[in-house]
């Protein structure tokens, strides 16, 4: 098994020169990194991480926890991320995070408590102040995409912002019986995204002057197809008290929405307005007017923040301020209008 001391011999340089120009720290010239480079591609060397890591302290690995990976919006997210770590020479390890119980104590008591990662990137989870002060002891840099929580390193949409101007829109064009199909847990955790979002729809109803949404009109539901559809069956039931419009949390609830309306009969936009969130992939084959939000591209800034927290990009802005929110942008389609 090829060592670094036959890299060395062969390259003509020392142990400590041939180490330096594998493991880019510190200066080495060019022709001497290139010689080192193919002494060791010659004879199969590969550096081990577990030496690298015992030398830097570092593990050139990066914790994502997630709390779904079949889900659009979180694959687009970790496609991201991965893209980008890999482009920076680091390794990724997922975590599928549990809403709460044993397996999710484990995550960070356990797996995160280890020396197994640099830093860690939370998507879209609500995270507590014991989760929070559990990687500040251990020193890991914390950025959070998403959710809620007290990492001092925070990138997100105005979720809020998002859940009035999805209702305004719908509000100018002439409805005012509309409904919020809102993703799990809106009502009971506020600072959460459905939570957010819910409330900016009630932020819009009122300024409108329409300040109590018939409960009804209010449901929440998996934020997923299978959910927006049979929460918007629900929603649609009652020919009596039936919305004119649906503002659903998220594109995939928007589509359930819609297929739901096909199976009652209820003609999209004619009938039934209906707008979401997200900018699928798939929006523009639906015709769905929605507010798209850019998750690859999301992904790719919390990495930027991460190697900026972990000294490994001093070339590259200042940090993104954790109060201003991610772009997003309203694209309407075919599936609002105003109502007959």
């Amino acid at each position: 098994m090829a060592a670094i001391g036959d890299v060395a011999r062969l390259a003509g340089v020392s142990k400590a020169t041939a180490s330096r120009a594998l493991s880019g720290r510190g200066y080495v010239a060019d022709q001497t990194r290139v010689r080192v480079e193919a002494a060791a591609a010659e004879i199969g060397y590969i550096a081990s991480p577990d030496a690298a890591s015992l030398v830097t302290g570092r593990t050139k690995n990066v914790g994502v926890v997630i709390p779904f990976v079949n889900r659009w919006f979180f694959g687009e997210v970790l496609e991201g991320i991965e893209r980008a770590l890999l482009g920076a020479g680091y390794d990724l390890t997922l975590y599928n995070l549990s809403d709460w119980g044993p397996g999710r104590d484990r995550v960070f008591d356990f797996f995160l408590a280890r020396k197994r990662v640099d830093a860690v990137i939370a998507v879209g989870v609500d995270l507590d102040e014991r989760e929070v002060a559990s990687l500040d002891r251990r020193e890991k840099a914390l950025v959070c995409l998403g959710g809620s929580g007290g990492a001092a390193a925070r990138l997100s949409v105005d979720d809020r912002a998002v859940g009035q101007l999805a209702t305004e829109h719908l509000l100018h064009l002439g409805h005012t019986r509309i409904a919020h199909l809102a993703g799990l847990g809106a009502e009971s955790r506020p600072a959460s995204v459905p939570g957010q979002r819910r409330q900016g729809f009630l932020d819009a109803m009122s300024a409108a002057g329409l300040p109590s949404a018939e409960p009804a009109h209010l449901l929440e539901a998996d934020m997923s197809m299978p959910g927006g559809y049979t929460g918007a069956l629900q929603l649609l039931g009652h020919p009596g008290r039936r919305p004119t419009a649906v503002f659903a949390a998220s594109d995939e609830m928007a589509f359930g929405t819609i297929r739901a309306a096909e199976r009652l009969g209820i003609d999209v936009p004619g009938d039934l307005s209906v707008i979401g969130v997200d900018g699928h992939e798939n929006a523009e084959m639906f015709e769905l007017t929605t507010i798209e939000q850019y998750p690859g591209e999301q992904g790719r800034l919390a990495v930027d923040v991460v190697l900026r927290l972990l000294g490994d990009d001093a070339t590259a802005d200042p940090l993104p301020d954790s109060g201003a929110p991610l772009p997003t942008r309203l694209v309407v389609r075919a599936t609002t209008s105003a109502p007959r």
